[in-house]
């Protein structure tokens, strides 16, 4: 929730939660929002249904259907008055084309404002220890990436870079991409 208020998010934004398991954020940013206004994606809408019922403390806040199974980051069903995008410590279990895919897919969302998403950096080509002690990988989870990596997937997609000086738990980096036209 920091970090999105950090961004600016307000009750009125519309808030699409990739990788949002069993809502781990949803379950502060639910409450925090209007009704109807956060959108959840997963690999797993198992995960997202239980979350649903055991995490809220108001399941009906949150319409089953705006829980949407999706693995390939196509944003199947999500509607494009999306303002704001986040996805926290989902890029550090997955290969670097998924942040590629993503950002480029969120493109879609006219109303975007922003989207911000944690990576490890690191420019070895081999494990590397992260500032807590995790150690990290270019080919397998948890995955890290190089900083020019992540800021040219990020102008690749059409977005602006913006590292964030956030403090993350494990030594995770928090990027912001925004449209061209936001400063």
């Amino acid at each position: 929730m920091a970090a999105l208020l950090a961004e600016g998010m307000t009750p009125e934004d519309h808030l699409l939660d990739i990788g949002c398991g069993a809502l781990r954020l949803g379950h502060k940013a639910v409450p925090f929002l209007k009704p109807g206004h956060y959108w959840g994606t997963d690999a797993s809408l198992a995960l997202m249904r239980h979350g649903r019922l055991h995490e809220l403390p108001d399941p009906a806040r949150l319409p089953e259907d705006r829980l949407i199974e999706d693995a390939a980051f196509a944003f199947p069903g999500v509607p494009d008055t999306i303002t704001l995008a986040i996805a926290f410590g989902v890029f550090t279990h997955l290969p670097a084309p998924a942040l590629a895919t993503a950002l480029g897919n969120l493109r879609r969302f006219s109303n975007l404002r922003a989207a911000i998403f944690t990576v490890f950096h690191s420019e070895t080509p081999g494990p590397a220890r992260q500032p807590d002690g995790v150690v990290t990988h270019p080919d397998r989870p948890p995955y890290h990436v190089g900083k020019a990596a992540t800021e040219a997937a990020i102008r690749a997609a059409g977005f602006v870079p913006r590292l964030k000086p956030m403090l993350l738990p494990r030594g995770q980096v928090l990027w912001s991409a925004t449209p061209p036209q936001i400063p």
